[in-house]
């Protein structure tokens, strides 16, 4: 999504009917969100994953990126190590990823994010990600070398709930707690990794029609599962109605950064 640092855009007052229409036109593969530009903005983490994560890539000679999308925050860096490997489950974004990463000589690998991840014991010297469906903490110390590193940034627990809890309604507190950093610190470190840094944030996001709202939830499509226009039209319609007398709908999401070391012995 565009930034919160860019000025917010006036009053749409187009109808539902063509904002709706307009969003599910819109295709979801890959991971660029500029489709939502001067329609939602987002707050940033303070630490800059895509910088820090080209800082990492450039000092080492091998590394994998998990549910890497379509490819485009590992695109961003501007060395990639000798040895860049990336997976992703879903086969517009497999495809989306080969066309971007392939010419920079990346092995894009498809594989489901609850799959053993194909790849040796002590293949990696960097194992990253950027909102990873779940970290899977045995299969990246396995695939790490002695003194590898993780390095990521996960989504947190109650992201986007606001949002999330007008189409499905309130959520239990297992669920709203699901993803939280502490949880997965545990993960990891049962996984034999050691926690260098844990980092979290919460951060203010707005959308500013309900074309936005669509193109997120099928864009980012755990949100609310199974959603579809027809399937939550009644929802759609309040919420639509709600944003023309309250101007946009406000939500949070949370962000945790993390990096774990695989111990040399």
């Amino acid at each position: 999504m565009t930034s919160a640092d860019h000025p917010r855009p006036t009053h749409t007052g187009r109808p539902y009917e063509e904002l709706v229409a307009e969003a599910v036109a819109a295709p979801t593969d890959g991971w660029d969100f500029s489709w939502f530009d001067g329609r939602a903005t987002e707050q940033r983490p303070t630490w800059g994953y895509a910088r820090l994560l080209g800082e990492r890539l450039g000092r080492v000679h091998s590394a994998l990126d998990l549910d890497t999308g379509g490819g485009e925050v590992l695109n961003l860096a501007p060395k990639l190590p000798p040895l860049m490997a990336a997976t992703e489950g879903w086969p517009p974004n497999v495809a989306k990823a080969t066309r971007l990463l392939g010419p920079r000589g990346v092995v894009v690998v498809a594989s489901a994010s609850d799959a053993p991840l194909p790849f040796a014991d002590d293949a990696f010297d960097l194992v990253t990600a950027r909102h990873p469906v779940k970290a899977p903490f045995p299969e990246i110390a396995r695939v790490l070398r002695p003194g590898g590193t993780y390095f990521a940034q996960h989504v947190g627990p109650s992201s986007v709930f606001e949002l999330v809890e007008h189409f499905v309604g309130p959520q239990p507190q297992e669920v709203r707690n699901g993803r939280d950093p502490q949880i997965e610190r545990a993960e990891a470190e049962a996984a034999g990794l050691e926690i260098v840094d844990l980092r979290a944030e919460r951060l203010r996001i707005e959308f500013y029609d309900i074309g936005a709202v669509v193109h997120f939830l099928r864009k980012v499509v755990w949100m609310v599962p199974g959603f579809t226009a027809e399937a939550y039209e009644p929802q759609l319609r309040a919420l639509h109605e709600r944003m023309e007398k309250e101007g946009p709908f406000v939500a949070h999401s949370t962000r945790h950064l993390i990096e774990a070391r695989k111990p040399l012995t």
